[in-house]
């Protein structure tokens, strides 16, 4: 219930006359700040009712602001960054806490935050393409969620809603033409079988020529050949029961990422970089490289209405072949001799999960929560070999690292809210998760005479962990009216502990590097201002992280994970959505993170304690300004999206080299929609100041050498949709 003043007029109204009077403010009422369904707490909630901090983006928003990767959903998230080594492996950090840098490339190893389709966990093998799902909202929760969602959730995770099958017939076909040859088609469709079976289906295509030249091959890199698929079938026997079967493949091939060689030309007169051309879109590589990924994702949901409650039962299976040749270090020294750093790698996994959980509501919803069990079992077969051709015959070889793991997660928990007050709520939650990893590590060398780098001597190990966590959270929320919610909140989370991707010999290899934790502490505030026309929600946080798994390169040897530090992280995060009259849409977040190692293990490489967190920027920005109108019957509408990030880091060491300064991004989108709704004509921009963004960094300090793969240089083009309805 809104607050009144004497006269019984709302505070917000009142507020609102201030802008507009008369007339003018009756017609502007119509523009409000649209309703979000979230399911943050795996029910469906309105945003601003739920005490998590969470950012959602519609599907209306993804296209508005032409949205096609996770890449854009992180620039556009407060508290969220992302980094890849490639186009398919990619680490994730919200509020500074992501993966160790290289743990992708790890077949025990695991992530700090994960994706979930429709409540799956999608675990190796990259993240599907947004064009490979008819998604209904992307959701982004910061902080740990180890309550409800379980293992590697430490630092948050993302959350793909995709749209159910449903009785409307329709159809959507799009085409886009773009800058660097882009072209693209994407087809999706929704038809009723009978009065209770409903059938969704889409699929696309998508490919470009590189975004890099490599001048030893003659041929572009970094090029982009992706084809997508999803077929759900929904069946609704009765109003009690809802079964939704569905499927989705992503089917990658393309070349590869050789890195830009970033050279000290006073380092012994400048010899080492001779042949590498300046330009950071040029490489020099002996090999173009490639990227073959293929994922298949079944999945079963069944909702089903009892007299206790909803249960619900989630099944995932997920198949994925990955295939890779990286050109990582290239460096020609008096062309044609190359110096080169090679990497191939097969990985095979497979994926299987169960959930099952009962949602309750009890004294009239007084009292509702829900509890369930968690089952997820990992097979993961991965082959690496690593090619190194240096004019010292010591460091030249092949050597290869065959690697099996079986890793299974089991999990108890439950959560319950209950109203104290019509107006206070309190909830606990608690998660118990019981973890194994078995797995079977080889090193051996190939050719060469001489032991590459960082093999030592051949190994042929095996090894078991097992692990616990209790991941409990408390929660308390007040909403002293209807458009303010406050909040407090305590939760941990903690992340699977693992092995060493490739190690120097078989005792690091057998040894493991434990989980870690975080516990985060977070207040927020949540409210509506001017009859819903403006939304402001604001959420400040102390996260004390322990265990931290975190890489280190040794000096011509390999990358080491362990736990080898404590972080403490405070931060804030102002969202908001402004529509002053109706047509014109402001948008946008500030975060500002502290995230510092509190302490840091000595190891080869240094005492880091004092240093910020990798992917943590102190400030980062986004704005957006939307303006629609009618022109002539034709619905048009254009939106810029800017986005500011203060400089971060990509190593615990926080050297230079590693360092990618801070950037600004600038985004553009117009488009005419005919008066029947069927037609759609948009051209789009995107990083218009054409920055050139660092996604990984690896320093060699002994040569002064940075090797770094970039994010897309500005792109551009124009989409046509039409539409059945």
């Amino acid at each position: 219930m809104t607050t009144r003043y004497a006269s019984g007029v709302s505070a917000g109204a009142l507020a609102a006359a201030l802008l507009v009077s008369g007339s003018a403010y009756a017609q502007e009422r119509a523009a409000e700040v649209e309703e979000l369904i979230v399911t943050a707490q795996r029910v469906e909630e309105n945003l601003q009712e739920v005490p998590v901090a969470v950012t959602a983006f519609s599907a209306a928003a993804l296209e508005r602001s032409n949205i096609e990767t996770l890449g854009d959903i992180a620039l556009r998230t407060p508290g969220f960054s992302m980094g890849q080594v490639d186009p398919i492996q990619q680490n994730f950090a919200i509020r500074g806490i992501g993966s160790a840098q290289g743990i992708s490339q790890n077949a025990g190893g695991d992530p700090s935050v994960v994706v979930f389709v429709d409540g799956v966990y999608a675990g190796r093998g990259g993240t599907p393409d947004l064009d490979a799902l008819d998604l209904e909202r992307v959701e982004v929760l910061r902080g740990p969620q180890g309550t409800l969602f379980g293992k590697n959730t430490v630092g948050g995770l993302v959350q793909f809603v995709t749209r159910k099958p449903s009785a409307d017939t329709s159809l959507r076909i799009q085409g886009q033409l773009g800058n660097y040859d882009r072209r693209a088609v994407n087809v999706r469709g929704n038809v009723a079988l009978a009065d209770n079976v409903f059938l969704a289906a889409g699929a696309s295509i998508k490919t470009r020529d590189g975004y890099e030249f490599n001048e030893t091959t003659g041929n572009d890199v970094n090029d982009e050949d992706l084809r997508t698929g999803h077929l759900a079938l929904r069946l609704t026997p009765s109003d009690a029961l809802d079964v939704i079967l569905s499927f989705d493949v992503t089917d990658q091939d393309q070349k590869g990422n050789p890195r830009d060689n970033i050279c000290d030309t006073t380092l012994r007169g400048g010899v080492h970089c001779v042949g590498v051309n300046p330009d950071p879109r040029v490489m020099n590589a002996w090999t173009d490289g490639k990227m073959r990924r293929l994922v298949k994702t079944y999945r079963g949901e069944v909702n089903w209405e009892t007299p206790l409650g909803v249960v619900t039962s989630l099944t995932g299976l997920r198949d994925v072949k990955l295939n890779y040749v990286t050109p990582f270090f290239s460096n020609p020294v008096n062309p044609p001799n190359q110096i080169e750093s090679t990497e191939t790698g097969h990985e095979k996994n497979q994926q299987f999960s169960q959930e099952v959980r009962l949602a309750f509501g009890l004294m009239d919803e007084r009292l509702r929560g829900q509890v369930g069990f968690y089952y997820l079992n990992e097979d993961n077969g991965r082959t690496h070999w690593l090619l190194q051709q240096f004019p010292a015959p010591a460091q030249t070889g092949l050597a290869v690292y065959p690697q099996t793991v079986d890793a299974t997660s089991t999990a108890l928990f439950g959560q319950a809210s209950f109203d104290i007050l019509p107006t206070l709520t309190a909830t606990v939650g608690a998660r118990m998760t019981w973890e194994e990893k078995e797995g079977h590590f080889i090193g051996r060398k190939v050719s060469g005479p001489g032991l590459p780098p960082p093999l030592s001597a051949d190994y042929d190990v095996s090894a078991q962990e097992k692990w616990d966590a209790f991941t409990p959270r408390f929660a308390l929320d007040w909403q002293p009216t209807e458009d303010v919610l406050l909040y407090a909140s305590a939760a941990r989370g903690f992340k699977s502990g693992g092995f060493q991707g490739i190690a120097g010999n078989g005792a690091s290899q057998a040894t493991p590097y434990d989980p870690e934790f975080a516990w985060s502490y977070e207040a927020g505030a949540k409210t509506q201002w001017l009859d819903n026309r403006v939304r402001l929600n604001l959420s400040v946080f102390r996260t004390d992280y322990e265990d931290l798994q975190v890489s280190q390169l040794v000096p011509l040897c390999c990358v080491v994970v362990g736990n080898a530090a404590t972080a403490k992280i405070e931060g804030a995060e102002l969202e908001f959505d402004i529509r002053p009259f109706r047509g014109l849409q402001i948008d946008g977040s500030y975060a500002w993170l502290d995230a510092k190692f509190e302490s840091f293990a000595t190891g080869a490489t240094g005492n880091f304690t004092g240093n910020r967190l990798p992917r943590s920027p102190k400030d980062k920005v986004n704005l957006g300004v939307q303006y629609s109108t009618d022109l002539s019957g034709w619905a048009a509408l254009a939106r810029v999206d800017y986005s500011n990030q203060s400089k971060m880091y990509f190593e615990a060491s926080n050297i230079p080299t590693q360092k990618q300064q801070g950037y600004i991004n600038w985004d553009a989108r117009a488009s005419l929609t005919s008066p029947d709704d069927r037609w759609e004509v948009a051209v789009w921009g995107k990083n218009l100041s054409d920055e050139l963004v660092a996604t990984y960094v690896t320093a060699f300090a002994p040569y002064r050498q940075v090797l770094v793969p970039y994010t897309p240089p500005k792109t551009y083009g124009v989409t046509l949709t039409w539409k059945m309805q």
